[in-house]
């Protein structure tokens, strides 16, 4: 086991607050406070957020500074309204790297490393003289439509962070070249999965919410937010197909609302809206083949999406796009090619039928629960902290 820090903090700035999704920054730093203790930063909020966001109106009751386990610390940073308005950014900026230190020296810390895991150059010297890495999780410039900021100052933060950050770490194959071109060489730590969160899957109760779905025929299943990111037609595609289709996650309104709506409408669709992560095995349970059906574009192809991974720690077959960070899991491990299939979306429901027909090979739950463990967070956030010379001669490797 790693030799913990004395009276040292990482500070991890996420690119979304801890108690929301259980993406990648919450995993990656539950894991990582094991290793050294860690202060983890939420994106700021102003009084005006909860009527944007409903859901993180919760954020506001109690201090700002509070303790969510053992050696893991959080901070949500309080923001003037209109944080990110252009020339706002700035101040937000100033007062997240204030309240930050003042959060370090109310903990009797000192902060030795910070993982900026968002474009948001303004965090830079956050800490003076801390270690800094640059952990880029998606491409934000790509992505800027979705998330609702300009382009170009995704652009120029990115450059800035790849210049003056002192590691750089990508999320995927095509984010780690994406930043060898620009002269800049990157680490990859790709998503992970938590292979412990499943056993006990196959004995788990079935959700009363689905009655006899999926019983009397194996299903097909999708987990995780339906908005553009997600190939529509893929999905309609494997509902016209017959095929018991389960959808658990939540929808995006503005996307195919018309669409949407006409396919939860097929009988032998069901969707259940947003669970936990705590909630899902039980789901997973009711389906034999997970699907990550993305569509194509310079944003998806950059991700590293987490569920094709938690298909496989729940023991599930897999059908999945096509993508740079699929064919990453195919080639770089022994087994992947075998357990991982890929398709373009032309080729996607045919694929989806024939693993829904076939008979599991002996063992084969075993080997997709055993190639998941070999990718689960712990790696991943071992060679972050490898990165950030957290006890690096003894951090073990993956």
């Amino acid at each position: 086991m790693a030799r913990r820090v004395g009276d040292a903090v990482i500070v991890y700035f996420g690119g979304t607050a801890y108690d929301g999704v259980a993406g990648t920054d919450r995993q990656l730093t539950d894991r990582l406070a094991a290793l050294a203790p860690v202060l983890y930063v939420d994106p700021p909020i102003s009084l005006a957020t909860p009527l944007l966001r409903p859901h993180l109106a919760g954020s506001l009751d109690g201090p700002p500074l509070r303790r969510q386990a053992r050696d893991l610390y959080r901070l949500i940073p309080r923001a003037l309204p209109g944080a990110y308005r252009p020339g706002m950014h700035h101040v937000t900026a100033a007062l997240v790297r204030r309240a930050t230190r003042q959060a370090a020296g109310r903990l009797g810390r000192r902060v030795t490393a910070v993982v900026i895991a968002t474009f948001d150059a303004g965090l830079l010297g956050a800490v003076p003289g801390a270690r800094t890495v640059f952990y880029a999780t998606d491409d934000l410039v790509a992505g800027a439509g979705l998330i609702g900021l300009p382009a170009r100052r995704m652009e120029k933060a990115r450059d800035r962070l790849l210049a003056r950050a002192d590691a750089v770490a990508a999320v995927s194959p095509r984010l780690r070249d994406d930043f060898r071109d620009r002269g800049r060489d990157a680490e990859m730590i790709p998503t992970g999965c938590a292979p412990e969160a499943y056993e006990g899957i196959d004995t788990a109760p079935w959700p009363p919410d689905l009655a006899g779905f999926g019983r009397d025929r194996p299903a097909a299943g999708f987990v995780g937010h339906i908005n553009a990111r997600i190939d529509m037609g893929v999905l309609e595609g494997v509902a016209a197909a017959g095929h018991p289709l389960l959808l658990v996650g939540p929808h995006d309104p503005a996307h195919e609302p018309a669409r949407f709506r006409a396919l939860t409408a097929r009988p032998n669709v069901r969707w259940t809206g947003r669970k936990s992560f705590a909630e899902l095995p039980p789901y997973l349970r009711a389906i034999k083949v997970g699907l990550t059906p993305y569509a194509r574009s310079a944003f998806n192809d950059a991700s590293f999406p987490i569920k094709t991974l938690e298909y496989l720690a729940a023991g599930r077959a897999v059908v999945a796009t096509d993508l740079p960070s699929a064919r990453w899991l195919r080639e770089s491990d022994p087994e992947g090619a075998e357990l991982i299939r890929t398709e373009a979306a032309d080729g996607f429901v045919r694929a989806v039928g024939a693993e829904l027909a076939a008979a599991d090979p002996a063992g084969a739950t075993g080997r997709r629960r055993r190639f998941a463990a070999r990718h689960d967070w712990t790696h991943r956030a071992r060679a972050l902290a490898r990165l950030l010379d957290i006890d690096r001669e003894e951090v073990p490797a993956p």
